[in-house]
């Protein structure tokens, strides 16, 4: 299971940097006694790019993610090394280039190695290549369309695993894209996509969604969450937004749906897993998975 994000907010930080770095401490031991051993740290929130210097810049990234790196060492459980993700480049910012990578990483390991010879560092990088988080949702609700730098991110992808032995780089926000863009990331040699925005649409967006189910998450939205409502947002942009979060408090009623309309949704969710298992070259990798993963059987 993946934990994405462990994300420091910058406000937050700037107001009460410790108790901003206790909330994400928090969290990151509750996921992984939960089970969650792949965990993406993303304090690239923080790069501050009025600095003179790329590691000015990157200084306070490179040194928090370390010290979250020592925290997840101390806590993984015996015989389990646990995944970790650092981020360069706040998704939805500037792009990401080699110099910024190199940059951040020396500074981690160099604070990683302050921190004991033995810590394994991070396994994979973020980076940022044109894309936002869930797609710009536009006045009308529908979502703007994006296009991403494939040249920077095979380049971050072979420096990350020429230069430092990550597996490569990792795309966030690529669940709008058009489904023609998929067949690049194999090709580029990207490390890792996230996709869950555009599985979450499928579900609300289904002809098959409870109409009065759907209604009643929004209102839910709208009351209770009004003070994430940007002034300048319309509705559709509002709801777009935020209604990720209108999962956990309707769990009961999504699981319990008509039986019919829950074949329907699911269906609709296969076929589009069964697509980007084929483009992004997943079919045919289990014995590979085999190598690595080693399944437990519960009685």
């Amino acid at each position: 299971m993946q934990g994405d994000h462990f994300q420091i907010n910058a406000k937050k930080f700037a107001a009460d940097a410790e108790k901003e770095r206790r909330r994400l401490r928090i969290l990151i031991r509750e996921a992984i006694v939960a089970g969650f051993y792949n965990v993406d740290i993303d304090t690239s929130t923080l790069v501050d790019l009025s600095q003179p210097t790329i590691k000015d810049q990157q200084r306070t990234n490179f040194t928090l993610a370390a010290e979250l790196t020592t925290m997840i060492r101390d806590l993984e459980p015996e015989g389990i090394t646990v995944s970790v993700g650092g981020e360069i480049g706040e998704v939805g910012g500037k792009n990401s280039t080699v110099d910024e990578l190199q940059i951040f990483m020396e500074g981690y390991l160099e604070e990683l190695k302050k921190r004991g010879e033995v810590f394994k560092g991070i396994s994979k990088i973020s980076v940022q290549t044109g894309t936002t988080h869930g797609g710009v949702p536009l006045a009308d609700g529908t979502v703007a369309k994006v296009k991403i730098d494939f040249d920077v991110l095979q380049r971050l992808s072979e420096n990350s695993r020429a230069q430092y032995g990550l597996s490569g780089a990792v795309q966030h926000g690529a669940s709008t894209l058009p489904n023609e863009a998929f067949d690049r990331f194999p090709a580029t040699g990207t490390a890792e996509i996230h996709l869950a925005t555009g599985f979450q649409n499928m579900i609300y967006d289904s002809k098959g969604f409870p109409a009065e189910l759907r209604a009643k998450i929004y209102g839910h939205l709208k009351a209770d969450l009004k003070d994430e409502w940007k002034e300048k947002d319309t509705e559709e942009q509002f709801i777009y937004k935020t209604r990720k979060k209108g999962f956990g408090p309707f769990k009961l009623e999504l699981w319990h749906m008509p039986a019919d309309v829950r074949d329907k949704i699911c269906a609709e969710l296969e076929r589009q897993f069964a697509f980007l298992f084929d483009k992004l070259n997943v079919n045919g990798t289990r014995p590979v998975l085999e190598q690595f993963i080693k399944l437990l059987m519960c009685l």
